[in-house]
């Protein structure tokens, strides 16, 4: 039988629409400013090295960002459990602020990365905080209608991050300052509001429980576990994931892992995150859907730009314009599990319906050709987009659910933290599995080429690009890294290229509809509770075995 809807009004716990919404916009600028960052820098990443001597260490920006903000999120959502919200949030969007202003006057590239890692530290905590600061004024019944604008906001961010930052890396100055420092200055003005709006509406919360420690030991095992596994996830194809750098990732990652499972089991409740939340089954199914889903997701996020521009020809730009169909995906995915889940209280069938889309539409891309339509490869997109917001939006709730109000900053902390950490990963594997794939592919379909009578007439007609055909039908490392040679080469001998990464691809989208099928399972082993009404109380249901 479905459910009535809930009167919004009276399960606010003291907040009025208006105020929630009053509190919504504060949390919507700091989740603005902090996506914003992590797609900003990227489209400025040359001109930065450029300015500072140190193109040769330009992943190490990015690297720094995405390590310190994945490791800080429990960490953020732990504390905010013990110490309040409000205070733990406007912390972190200081030490962002801080962060921000370091790096718009930072003087090489080791100092812009340091403060990158700093300023990713506080992202952490504004992008894992913010859900749980609502999840303390709206009852989970009520939450999934705010959903669709966190959604907004990140789809903003992805697309005004690139043009943004390729903008102000265009300018060589800009009131007397380097185009490429107003990336990180423009931070400054948002990130106060965002304070101000936090320090005037949203109210310092109940009494937290005195007396509770704070978990250093699980805290540096958790950094010793978790930073060599993402270090080698983004750095491990440039190495070699058998060069020693990468096998010393490894064995300090499982060090740091057994570590941390020994400190969390010693200091119980106290610990960073609690090892009896495992035996919640919401929280454990949760947790392990977010991380297999989210890896599964980030096939289409890295993989389609590169066909997009490899394959197809397209620029930066336009290729970022042609993902806009997955943007509008996640809208409408958002809008509809918002409204489902407010409306019903039923919430289990929206991440079940969106691992299956979301298999269907890798099952789909595996079968991709260099000459797809694209209105074809547009709505394979969308639906992609749509069925990745589905399960996102409503695990975040269920975990949510499925714990004490007690333990909301770790459930929210929590899934953040495995949603990014199986992100990571999945970056690592679909762009591993393509790369290894690819050299063979390409190579192949030169060999096949050359007996071509087309082929072998287009050499002949442009014998100045004998030295690119035998760079692109190397298949090797040195042209997958740099392909900015195809656009130089005439489209029939450039062909074979594409073609062979396109069957790469296809490796990958097909190993991502396997994680996928995993993401499924999971998704049907999620038992569904009763969304509370109300946001104090316990949770709808005691702990469970995870596993039966």
């Amino acid at each position: 039988m479905r459910s009535s809807p809930v009167n919004t009004s009276t399960l606010t716990e003291g907040y009025g629409r208006r105020q929630v919404f009053a509190v919504l916009s504060g949390l919507l600028l700091a989740t603005f400013v902090a996506s914003l960052d992590v797609t900003v820098v990227s489209a400025a990443l040359y001109r930065i090295g450029e300015s500072l001597n140190g193109l040769t260490a330009q992943a190490w920006v990015t690297t720094a960002f995405l390590i310190s903000s994945t490791i800080s999120v429990p960490v953020w959502g732990k504390l905010s459990d013990t110490h309040g919200r409000k205070p733990l949030f406007l912390a972190a969007i200081a030490v962002f602020l801080v962060g921000s202003a370091l790096c718009a006057f930072a003087v090489s590239m080791p100092m812009l990365a340091a403060c990158r890692a700093f300023q990713g530290i506080g992202a952490g905590g504004m992008l894992g905080l913010t859900s749980a600061v609502l999840g303390d004024i709206v009852p989970p019944r009520e939450r999934g209608r705010y959903g669709v604008y966190f959604v907004s906001t990140y789809a903003v961010a992805s697309v005004a991050g690139p043009v943004t930052g390729g903008a102000l890396a265009g300018q060589r100055t800009l009131l007397g300052v380097d185009g490429w420092r107003w990336i990180f200055l423009i931070n400054l003005p948002v990130g106060l509001a965002a304070c101000a709006v936090i320090v005037r509406v949203l109210r310092p919360g109940p009494p937290r429980p005195r007396g509770r420690r704070i978990d250093l030991t699980g805290t540096a095992t958790l950094m010793l576990a978790a930073v060599p596994l993402l270090l080698v996830a983004q750095r491990g194809q440039a190495w070699g994931w058998g060069a020693p750098a990468s096998v010393a990732c490894y064995a300090t990652g499982a060090l740091g892992t057994a570590g941390f499972l020994a400190a969390e089991r010693r200091v119980g409740d106290h610990a960073l995150i609690a090892l009896r939340l495992f035996r919640n089954r919401g929280f454990a199914v949760g947790a392990g859907q977010s991380l297999v889903s989210n890896a599964g997701m980030f096939a289409t996020i890295v993989l389609l730009p590169l066909y997009l521009r490899l394959v197809r020809g397209f620029s930066p730009t336009e290729a970022g314009l042609l993902m806009l169909p997955q943007v509008a995906g996640t809208l409408a995915g958002s809008v509809i599990a918002g409204q489902f889940t407010t409306r019903t209280g039923r919430y289990k069938i929206m991440p079940v319906t969106g691992s299956v889309l979301m298999l269907a539409g890798m099952l789909l891309l595996s079968r991709l050709t260099a000459a797809a339509p694209l209105p074809c490869v547009g709505a394979v997109m969308f639906v992609i987009g749509a069925g990745s917001t589905l399960y996102a939006q409503t695990i975040t709730l269920s975990m949510q659910n499925a714990l004490p109000q007690a333990d909301l900053g770790v459930a929210t902390g929590s899934n953040t933290f495995f949603r990014q950490i199986g992100g990571t990963a999945g970056v690592a594997l679909f762009l591993s599995l393509t790369y290894s794939a690819a050299g063979g592919a390409i190579s192949s379909g030169y060999a096949t080429s050359n007996g071509s009578p087309a082929f072998r007439a287009a050499a002949a007609a442009h014998p100045g690009q004998a030295s690119l055909l035998r760079l692109a039908a190397s298949g090797g490392q040195s042209a997958l890294d740099n392909p900015a040679f195809l656009t130089q080469m005439d489209p029939v001998l450039a062909q074979p290229f594409r073609q062979g990464f396109t069957s790469a691809l296809d490796v990958a989208f097909l190993a991502a509809a396997a994680v996928m099928a995993a993401a499924l399972v999971l998704a049907v082993a999620i038992k569904e509770l009763p969304l509370r009404t109300s946001v104090a109380g316990p949770a709808a249901a005691p702990a469970e075995p995870a596993v039966r």
